[in-house]
Order: C-alpha cells, then sequence, then structure tokens
C-alpha cells in the first residue's frame, strides 16, 4: 500500500510539474499517448523481448544485448521502454527496436493495461530497475525476466531489516546477471540465488562505440602533429576552474573542452576563463581551426568519438555528484583523470587499482599529475596501456547472458 501511494504522489507532482517544467511536461505527453501508440504498432502473433532502461546510460548499457538478440534471433520483435525523457527523447527513433516507448507509472491498473496489449515473452530490467508491481505482474503471468548488468551495496534497502517487501521483489526475476561477485554474495545472504556474475555490458558497448567511432576531419586538423592533447569530457565548472589554469599556463598543450552542460551562458563562462585562442566547433573551419589552442565542443553526440584524439582525458562530475563514463575515454587506451567523487563507481575504483587512472582532490594535484605526464613518456604510455587492457578484459558479459537465454 505504500508503495503504490508513492506512486500516485509521484504521478500526481509529474502533473503538477508539467506546465512550468520541460521534462514533466515530455514525460506526461508521452504517457497520455503510450497506450494508442502500443495498439497501433504491436503486431498480433509477433512474439516481443521487452527492455526496460530508465535513461540513456542504462539503454547504452543494455544496447549491445538487444542488437544481439536482435542479429541471432531476428524472428523477435523487440519493446524498448524508457522511464526519463532523458532517454527517450534521445532514442525514440533507435532502429534496434521494433517499438519505443515510455513506460507507463507502475500502478497495478496501468501494469495490467501495457502487459494486456504487449504480452512479452520475455522481459529484461536494466541495472537499477526495480518496479513492483510490474515483476510481481510479470511473474504472476510466468514470463520469464531478468536483471541485467545489476550491482548491488550493502546501504541499499534490500539488506535493511525494514526492506522485506523489497527483497520479494527481487524473487520475482527468474534470474539476476550481476556486475561482481559482491553483489552475489548480498543476494545469496537474504536468499536469492538464481544469481550469475557475468561482468558489465558497458564494456561490451564502449568497444561497439570505439569500432564505430565517426572521423572528424576539424578535430584531426586542431591536434595537428601535437603530442599532449588533453580531451575534458562532460566538465562541470568546478572541473574546469582546475584544468583550465593548467592549460593557460602549459603552451605546449592543445585542450579540447567538451562540457556537460552546452548553453550559452557556460560556453560565455569557459571563455571568460581562457588566456589562450580558442574556436567553438561549430564556428572551426580549417583556417580557424589551426590558429587555436583550444577547441570547445558546443555540440552534442560526438565525445565519444573526439576521446581518440587525445593523450589524456578528464572526466568531469567529481567534484558534483559524481563522475560521468570513465569507460568510453579509457577504451582508447588513455589514461584518465578525475575529480574524488568516485567511490560509487565500480568501473572507477577498479580503473584506479588497475593504474589506469587517477583521482584528484585540487589544483596541485592535478598539476603535479599533469607535469609527470609531460616529461615522462614511460608513465604515460603505461598508465594508458593499462586503461585500456583493463577495458578489453573485461568484455564478454553480454556473450555470457545470452549463453544462459532460453529462446
Amino acid at each position: 500500500m505504500l508503495y503504490n501511494l508513492a506512486i500516485v504522489i509521484y504521478d500526481f507532482i509529474v502533473h503538477l510539474a508539467a506546465p512550468f517544467s520541460r521534462k514533466p511536461r515530455k514525460m506526461m505527453k508521452g504517457h497520455w499517448v503510450v497506450y494508442e501508440l502500443l495498439r497501433q504498432q504491436v503486431e498480433k502473433g509477433e512474439q516481443y523481448i521487452w527492455f526496460h532502461a530508465a535513461s540513456l546510460g542504462e539503454f547504452e548499457q543494455g544496447r549491445p544485448l538487444i542488437e544481439m538478440i536482435r542479429a541471432k534471433y531476428p524472428d523477435y520483435k523487440i519493446l524498448l521502454t524508457f522511464f526519463s525523457p532523458s532517454g527517450y527523447e534521445v532514442r525514440k527513433h533507435y532502429r534496434g527496436a521494433d517499438i519505443v516507448c515510455y513506460l507507463p507509472f507502475d500502478k497495478p491498473r496501468n501494469v495490467r493495461k501495457f502487459l494486456h496489449i504487449v504480452n512479452p515473452c520475455m522481459a529484461f530490467f536494466i541495472k537499477y530497475e526495480f518496479w513492483k508491481n510490474y515483476l510481481d505482474e510479470l511473474h504472476k503471468r510466468r514470463i520469464p525476466v531478468y536483471s541485467v548488468s545489476s550491482i548491488f551495496r550493502r546501504e541499499q534497502i534490500f539488506f535493511k531489516w525494514y526492506g522485506g517487501t523489497y527483497r520479494n521483489v527481487l524473487k520475482d526475476f527468474d534470474h539476476l546477471f550481476v556486475q561482481n561477485e559482491a553483489s552475489k554474495r548480498y543476494l545469496s545472504k537474504i536468499g536469492i540465488n538464481r544469481v550469475t556474475v557475468v561482468g558489465d555490458t558497458r564494456f561490451d558497448r564502449v568497444l561497439q562505440i570505439r569500432e564505430e567511432a565517426k572521423e572528424l576531419p576539424l578535430v584531426e586538423k586542431f591536434k595537428g602533429n601535437n603530442s599532449f592533447t588533453f580531451v575534458a569530457g562532460s566538465s562541470w565548472g568546478p572541473d574546469e576552474d582546475l584544468f583550465l589554469e593548467y592549460f593557460n599556463n602549459h603552451p605546449e598543450m592543445k585542450l579540447i573542452i567538451a562540457p556537460h552542460v552546452i548553453d550559452e551562458n557556460h560556453l560565455v563562462e569557459i571563455i571568460g576563463k581562457l588566456k589562450r585562442p580558442y574556436v567553438r566547433y561549430t564556428r572551426a573551419d580549417e583556417r580557424n581551426v589551426l590558429k587555436a589552442d583550444c577547441l570547445i565542443i558546443d555540440c552534442f553526440g560526438l565525445l565519444s568519438s573526439i576521446y581518440r584524439y587525445g593523450e589524456i582525458a578528464y572526466i568531469g562530475g567529481g567534484f558534483g555528484v559524481g563522475i560521468h563514463n570513465t569507460l568510453e575515454a579509457a577504451v582508447y587506451g588513455i589514461p584518465v583523470i578525475f575529480g574524488p567523487k568516485y567511490q560509487k563507481f565500480m568501473e572507477a575504483v577498479q580503473l584506479i587499482e588497475a593504474k589506469g587512472a587517477y583521482s584528484i582532490k585540487d589544483y596541485d594535484e592535478l598539476k603535479a599529475l599533469l607535469d609527470r605526464f609531460l616529461t615522462d613518456e614511460l608513465f604515460l604510455h603505461e598508465s594508458g596501456t593499462n586503461a585500456g587492457y583493463y577495458v578489453t578484459s573485461n568484455a564478454g558479459a553480454t556473450e555470457k547472458i545470452m549463453h544462459m537465454i532460453n529462446f
């Protein structure tokens, strides 16, 4: 009852916020048409495999599995649902799925209506998705349901004395494919044993991204013969304060910066901190890019390809809520740097242990590290090699999952 009440309250809040905020408004518009969209697009007599991702990051995590199933079992149809507009709006035209839509809120009536229309033959919930009513109903209907790339920690509610209801939700899964041994141990202690450690499908995904990386002639021309190009991805103000100060004082390095927030105010802030020539990517051409020492990426969709042009990568967010995607940079065999808030990200912790990544707390630590990279080629090379090997040695989760699913 408390869970259902919480869902109702959340739904009410989203409705209240919709007239005043773009994200809730997009979500509500998507929810209003979802059942009609499904009625129009679900083909009778076809078998649908349902994938659910909270947002864009979880989608990227599940994407290798979606595409492998698509390639090996083309007779199945794929339904992809999102909870967040930041996932749906970016991937609503994704060609790897036959239908893409929002997931209606987890109310019992919505759940029954959704499953009646779709009637999936199996379902995959990616990482942290544990919607109680959906999982209970799937279990009741004997529809196989799997958790993919999930990870469990001691502080989660499943392992608290008051978490009994949530523990029961985990029993709805036919199998949980988890990232590490610690997750398996925690689950075993509460009686959840249909668990296999396969690793994280994100490693497979970043290897795919590397293979599909775009050729960017303007970025290549900007880099030229420079042997020390520093790529800062998904950066925020506190990150930029540190590496821009170093960049301003080291003419031997070039900088490519792709900020997390791309709006005019933030771009003006960055430009105000620069003391060396720069050019914005959307205004760059073959002539002015040669005169710039800093290239500001003021558009989306290029960062994962841009890391290939760097000798070192800096990943933003470590002075805020937490770092962004480190694997997209490490896959190119370059060392990775980030701020102090990385402990919740297993891959960041393991990259540091592998000596392919380094965390810094302030400008002095960043300066000492970059000074060493500039003067010690062996240290730079070994750190990059360690980062690349960490990614390739952890690939293969998708294949392991495929071997254990009955189609």
